[in-house]
């Protein structure tokens, strides 16, 4: 079920939808070394509803204007590292 916008998906699915990605971004955090895992719903990229799980250190690091690139190879390691978290 595809919905647009965070705020008019029903609060049967936004609490699944939470507690989904709270146990993906305690799978990030022992995946990857970083102090916290960032949550963000900017909503205007894209059509649809999702949520950002970001490793941070710092609040700026959730600007994602200054997101580090990675290749395809790198960003598949980490996934790998999550998923045998």
């Amino acid at each position: 079920k595809e919905i647009d916008y965070i705020f008019d998906v029903d609060d049967e699915l936004l609490s699944g939808l939470m507690v989904f990605a709270k146990k993906v971004a305690v799978k990030i955090k022992k995946a990857v070394s970083c102090k916290r895992v960032g949550v963000m719903v900017a909503g205007l990229e894209v059509p649809h509803t999702h949520i950002h799980l970001v490793p941070i250190f710092k609040i700026s690091d959730l600007n994602f204007a200054n997101a580090k690139p990675m290749s395809n190879d790198e960003l598949k390691k980490i996934a790998e590292k999550i998923i045998q978290v």
